[in-house]
């Protein structure tokens, strides 16, 4: 799989800190796109998708939202590998 997941997130909310320091933290930028809902292209995107809660991380299919499923879902993608 070559698609690269989006994770929505505010700048100044500490969960989005979180997910983003995650990112970094297991070297995903390659994989994940960050996407500041502040911005209005990324809020309509997210909202699009279901969004009512930061962070959250659309995988092509669905979207995790909330710390712990964003969390959850990326240690997925460490876990299975790089095509994950």
């Amino acid at each position: 799989m070559g698609h690269v997941l989006e994770l929505f997130h505010r700048i100044a909310e500490p969960s989005s800190a979180a997910a983003r320091r995650y990112v970094v933290d297991y070297a995903l930028e390659d994989r994940v796109r960050l996407r500041n809902v502040a911005f209005p292209e990324a809020e309509t995107a997210w909202r699009e998708l279901g969004g009512h809660s930061t962070p959250a991380l659309w995988d092509g299919e669905h979207l995790h939202q909330g710390t712990e499923a964003v969390l959850a879902r990326l240690q997925a993608v460490v876990n299975l590998g790089r095509d994950a």
